[in-house]
């Protein structure tokens, strides 16, 4: 049987050097295989050693953009901190594939609808025959129950929910949200914030 996968999965950290510290000392007292950044990783504080904790532990990375990262600064860090950017892309980790698509409809990090679509399908290509998927988004999906917010979530997260069928969604942006689940379709849905989320599949 396939050892499972554990994951802390954080987003929003916008800028703060003390929550990314918290973080990967959570991922280090936790032991987990991969810690995954869904988003939003810098913007209202100044932006120093937010990756840097995660890699002086030796701990596995990846990240998305979120709207308050340009897409050429998740380019940045991941280049500069040799990690891994998944915006349009896919990882496999023994029978599982994480692939995902970052930004929103505002800020920095602006994404059209049809692009967010179309960077998902881009990264879900790879992952042909694999059994398990996590897709990675920083937004909500459209008839999520983030959308309490009052800010729309995204049709083409819902659409691709639909087709790729991953076995979980995880995303931030809705900061009150963080903590939410629920299943759509068949997927199970996780908004997760600055405090991270541990999830095992």
């Amino acid at each position: 049987m396939a050892k499972k996968l554990k994951i802390l999965a954080a987003s929003d950290i916008h800028g703060e050097s003390k929550i990314a510290k918290a973080l990967a000392e959570k991922a280090e007292k936790e032991k987990v295989d991969l810690v995954v950044l869904c988003g939003d990783i810098t913007g209202f504080e100044e932006t120093t050693n937010i990756i840097k904790p995660f890699k002086d532990k030796n701990q596995k990375l990846i990240i998305i953009p979120g709207n308050h990262d340009s897409f050429a600064t998740a380019d940045f860090l991941a280049e500069l901190y040799n990690v891994k950017n998944i915006h349009g892309y896919s990882v496999k980790y023994e029978n599982i594939g994480i692939f995902g698509a970052g930004g929103a409809d505002i800020g920095p990090g602006t994404i059209s609808e049809k692009e967010l679509f179309e960077t998902l399908k881009k990264a879900h290509s790879s992952l042909k025959g694999i059994e398990k998927k996590i897709m990675i988004t920083h937004m909500h999906p459209s008839k999520s129950l983030s959308e309490f917010s009052g800010f729309p979530g995204s049709k083409a997260i819902t659409k691709a929910i639909s087709q790729f069928k991953p076995n979980i969604l995880i995303h931030g942006h809705i900061h009150e949200g963080e903590g939410i689940e629920e299943i759509i379709g068949k997927t199970r849905i996780i908004n997760v914030g600055k405090k991270g989320t541990i999830i095992e599949i």
